[in-house]
């Protein structure tokens, strides 16, 4: 069974009697912890069987292909509503959100524009950062808890870009750490799959899941898309270098957006049929809701320890990072996080003030902004961190470029 960490525990004894190095199988892709770098690498069952042949010599490496990040990019949408226009329609105002959360404008969605275009955007800017074509682009991940299709929308994304190839295009739900989980799984896909480009999209429009009179959650969300391409490398150049994931389904409490219930109609069932046992067909989700404070002592409890696990696989310490990227929140977490791993607010970076909680857009298009501002340079070494509903939280140690 996988863990946090990415590996997986032996299923072969032939090859943990050959191996001393913790090795693992995981569908069609091999796991090998390398005791020396402190890294997890995948690789093909291809791969596997020519590296674990018996005519090397065990004390060979294994060695596996490496992923970097080489393009990114963003969208956001035109409406753009601020604080005072908040205080027109419930009761609040700017200093009372500002001070609490951080926030002072957001963009959102009208109800005639498409997140699908949005999310296109982003990632055609990526794509030409990249200086990668449509035609060349291995898989496509959306990250997103509100697509326009039930069954997802990645598709749709994949023939607005044009990739005439029909690469693979899948949805990820995960909330505010779905961009995080995206990230790790591209790089599975290229370290284990062999594929060499790939197309990691956060994109959400949690304005059509807000109670519009709950000046509680209102104020905090905002839409918007952000986009990576990550790239096979030699392994000597990888740069995801650790990561840590988890779940705790007993928070799902304190967030959520369950589906609503469906009252059938009184006529229907009384003879206890299975007419009246049968779902209307117009199931949909209530508004977003939140325990604030609850999720609040969540996000500084565990985001700090995450990044720290992941800090610790890597082998580095909280002084190799250049820059901490956290999912945009609420600009008291950000603090926490940040005071508590005694990062200098000089490398943190923040534009959360900008365009609020944008949920699984939120780090994409911070790292978008701060690369094409110049403060994000090729090399820079960034810990990034994702936390959210389910509840869900997870970090990652990355290098830019």
């Amino acid at each position: 069974m996988a863990n946090a960490s990415g590996l997986v525990a032996p299923t072969v004894p032939s090859l943990k009697r050959r191996f001393s190095p913790p090795l693992g199988i995981y569908r069609s892709a091999f796991w090998f912890y390398d005791g020396v770098s402190r890294r997890a690498l995948c690789f093909s069952a291809a791969q596997a069987a020519e590296k674990l042949s018996p005519a090397q010599p065990q004390s060979r490496r294994l060695v596996s292909k490496g992923c970097k990040l080489v393009g990114c990019g963003s969208a956001i949408p035109s409406i753009q509503i601020s604080n005072d226009n908040l205080s027109e329609i419930v009761d609040t105002s700017d200093e009372w959100i500002s001070v609490r959360t951080g926030i002072k404008n957001r963009s959102i969605l009208s109800r005639q524009d498409s997140l699908t275009a949005l999310a296109t955007e982003a990632a055609q800017k990526a794509l030409q950062m990249a200086e990668v074509e449509p035609n060349d682009v291995d898989l496509v991940l959306l990250c997103t808890s509100t697509p326009e299709d039930l069954f997802g929308s990645a598709p749709q994304i994949q023939k607005a870009l044009g990739c005439g190839n029909n690469p693979l295009a899948y949805d990820i739900t995960a909330a505010c750490s779905g961009f995080l989980l995206g990230l790790v799984s591209a790089a599975c896909y290229i370290r284990g799959g062999g594929f060499n480009n790939v197309l990691v999209i956060g994109a959400d429009a949690l304005s059509r899941y807000v109670d519009w009179k709950d000046r509680g959650s209102c104020i905090l969300f905002g839409d918007a898309a952000g986009a990576v391409l990550l790239q096979s490398c030699d392994s000597e150049e990888d740069g995801l270098f650790a990561f840590d994931m988890h779940s705790d389904g007993e928070g799902q409490r304190h967030l959520k957006a369950s589906m609503k219930e469906d009252k059938t109609d009184s006529e229907l069932g009384t003879n206890g049929s299975l007419l009246g046992l049968l779902p209307k067909g117009s199931s949909s989700y209530s508004c977003i809701e939140m325990n604030g404070k609850e999720v609040f002592r969540f996000a500084v409890r565990v985001v700090p320890h995450s990044i720290e696990l992941a800090l610790e696989k890597a082998g580095l310490a909280v002084s190799d990072i250049d820059w901490l990227v956290l999912h945009q929140a609420n600009q008291r977490i950000i603090d926490a996080v940040a005071t508590r791993l005694e990062v200098p607010q000089e490398r943190v970076i923040s534009n959360l003030a900008n365009y609020g909680n944008t949920s699984a857009a939120s780090i994409p298009l911070a790292l978008d902004e701060a690369v094409r501002s110049g403060k994000v340079r090729a090399g820079d070494t960034i810990a990034t961190a994702g936390f959210g509903a389910g509840l869900t939280w997870g970090s990652a140690i990355v290098r830019w470029g």
